[in-house]
């Protein structure tokens, strides 16, 4: 059944859809009013389209440990908002109707792959010495450790892992590893799987980006607000309408405001204010601040709906466009916590060289910041996805 449902299998019945979908509702509704040279070419367009966004998509996320489905939308976003620019720029015919649609049902199609793989967990073997002596105990993988230089008969092995820099990766193993990545066998280093299956960076030191600084790159930082701007005005038209009838279910279970508002710690230290749709009772910060707890009281019927979802999230677009945060970043915590962190976890400061995020790399993975409640082992993780300073998108 598994091999049914190949990636080439689902890559060419999902082209075929994204290509013949949308002219199966449009032509009985409004026939070829555009003519059928449009529909002609926006069934091309849209097929290569969906093409390059799966075969990218697969690119970017095929590395260990479950991915988030929503890494498909900027990639769906970006070949089809391309599509639609070559047809405007060589003045094609087309019918923006069926684009839509399309990209649509190729973003649909998209995050359905993204959780189907999720199903299944592959697995890695790894050199047990160095950092990577522990690998078995890193989560959604199944593990095989290599005692010598030669991979087993079962079960199928998807990648090696190993300490690319401990010194009893000798002679042998070299030359192992070395020919493992000429047959096509990915060859991944600990550093970078902990953090594909854990969220976080172990930060026993600090790190500098490529160009040898600890600060992120200028422009990296110019790109990525201008993508966040322009994300939220295209968003605009889905996101309003959803925020319209979020406000009006907060405001017709509880009475109160609509909007929670409070002072949260950003880029470099300073204090902004949030604002998020009320999922609480109205005084259920009356002794002080308090973290949210698995079924927390506090939370009403229609707030454990939206923070299950996200939807809380949304007023934070206006953070966004004034300034304050990012899509996509460290969480915002409140000033109490912060001071607590900075005396428990190393360089918890560290995370405020950035913009603060609506989602951040930990939420991808369902892992929660440390607390102080936690066992003193896992204080030096913390989750900083330093891709930021590696000119590398976390998506």
């Amino acid at each position: 059944m598994r091999n049914l449902l190949s990636f080439k299998t689902r890559l060419f019945f999902g082209t075929l859809l994204v290509m013949s979908v949308p002219m199966a509702i449009m032509q009985p509704i409004k026939g070829f009013y555009q003519g059928k040279e449009a529909f002609i070419v926006c069934i091309f367009l849209s097929g290569i389209a969906h093409f390059f966004n799966t075969q990218s998509l697969y690119v970017f996320s095929n590395f260990p440990g479950r991915k988030s489905a929503i890494m498909a939308l900027p990639h769906t976003f970006f070949w089809f908002f391309g599509t639609w620019m070559t047809v405007k720029f060589f003045n094609l015919p087309y019918t923006v109707w069926f684009l839509f649609m399309a990209g649509c049902l190729s973003l649909l199609l998209s995050m359905a792959d993204i959780h189907y793989r999720n199903v299944f967990t592959k697995t890695y073997a790894y050199l047990p010495f160095g950092r990577a002596h522990d690998a078995q105990t890193l989560p959604h993988v199944t593990w095989v450790s290599l005692n010598a230089p030669v991979l087993p008969g079962s079960p199928a092995i998807h990648g090696i892992v190993a300490d690319l820099h401990d010194p009893h990766l000798t002679g042998p193993w070299q030359q192992f590893l070395a020919q493992q990545t000429l047959a096509g066998m990915p060859v991944y280093n600990i550093r970078q799987v902990e953090e594909f299956l854990t969220g976080r960076v172990r930060i026993q030191h600090l790190y500098e980006n490529d160009l040898g600084s600890l600060l992120p790159s200028p422009i990296y930082v110019r790109i990525k607000r201008i993508l966040d701007v322009l994300l939220i005005v295209l968003s605009a038209p889905l996101t309003l309408p959803v925020m319209l009838i979020t406000a009006l279910a907060v405001r017709l279970e509880s009475a109160g405001p609509v909007l929670f508002c409070q002072n949260r710690v950003g880029q470099g230290g300073r204090e902004f204010r949030i604002y998020k749709f009320r999922s609480m009772c109205t005084n259920s910060e009356e002794q002080g601040a308090q973290m949210a707890q698995v079924g927390d009281a506090r939370i009403t019927r229609i707030g454990r709906f939206i923070r299950k979802t996200r939807i809380d999230e949304l007023p934070q677009f206006w953070n966004i466009l004034k300034g304050d945060m990012s899509l996509i970043g460290p969480r915002p915590e409140q000033k109490v916590f912060v001071d607590q962190f900075e005396q428990q976890i190393p360089f918890y400061n560290y995370r405020h060289i950035v913009k603060p995020g609506i989602s951040a790399g930990r939420k991808s993975h369902k892992v929660m910041l440390p607390t102080p409640k936690k066992p003193k082992s896992k204080l030096n993780m913390i989750s900083i996805t330093l891709n930021i300073f590696r000119f590398h998108w976390i998506c």
